[in-house]
């Protein structure tokens, strides 16, 4: 019985780390990609330049969501 209990808390504990791990990056994601459409928009000359660093952004956004399903399969796996 004990060992169901864990099994179960494990899952939930990964679960919301993923839930919550994706909710940020998802959050900075689209305002970073809505903020440089937007500057696109305004001026069409820097495009290139604002591609560049939206993308190089959504990158390191991104990293927190990689971090987040880690921990979330240490949790699983290595406990």
């Amino acid at each position: 019985m004990n060992e169901a209990l864990v099994l179960a808390a494990k899952a939930i504990g990964a679960g919301l780390c993923m839930g919550i791990g994706a909710i940020g990056p998802a959050i900075g994601e689209g305002n970073a990609v809505g903020k440089a459409l937007e500057g696109m928009a305004r001026q069409p000359e820097t495009s290139g330049t604002l591609r560049t660093n939206m993308i190089l952004g959504c990158a390191v956004t991104e990293t927190t969501g990689i971090y987040s399903l880690v921990v979330a399969l240490l949790i699983l796996f290595a406990m």
